[in-house]
């Protein structure tokens, strides 16, 4: 009777394990189905994309230009070589030129080292403070930009 009763639970047991386990990985091939189809999905509009961007080509002609009154012709011939910043009309700045203003302000004329720099500017600071000249502050401002350029340009 032990033996028959022991057996029954036996069964019991390992069938309840077939049913969760069954249903369990019938669980597991589904979701892994579905994110087996979406990472299909992914890569071939993935894929669809980048081969959409290989294919794009830019494309400039004279004709481009036609509707704004631009002349490409006047154009053709540009050397780019020769091209400098006073084409440009306005306040166009390059470090360059800044660099040189901070030179003239300072009143250096060849490159001045670091301590000639800071020397410079305690001089020129006692002139131009604002406690000293009556409260114009233009000119403070304009030796602090000029000091940090020369600083940066002359200080190492």
């Amino acid at each position: 009777m032990d033996f028959l009763a022991s057996l029954i639970r036996l069964i019991i047991f390992f069938g309840i394990l077939y049913l969760i386990f069954t249903n369990f990985g019938t669980f597991l091939m589904i979701i892994g189905g579905f994110i087996l189809v979406i990472a299909i999905l992914v890569y071939y509009i993935k894929k669809q994309l980048l081969k959409k961007a290989q294919h794009y080509e830019f494309k400039f002609d004279s004709s481009s230009f036609s509707n704004q009154g631009f002349n490409y012709n006047e154009f053709k011939n540009f050397d780019f070589n020769s091209f400098n910043n006073s084409n440009f009309q306005g306040n166009f700045y390059t470090q360059s030129s800044k660099l040189d203003e901070a030179k003239d302000f300072f009143g250096f004329s060849s490159t001045p080292t670091k301590e000639e720099i800071k020397k410079r500017y305690k001089e020129l600071a006692k002139k131009y403070h604002p406690d000293v000249n009556g409260g114009n502050d233009e000119n403070m401002k304009k030796l602090n930009e000029y000091r940090d350029i020369l600083i940066q340009a002359y200080g190492n």
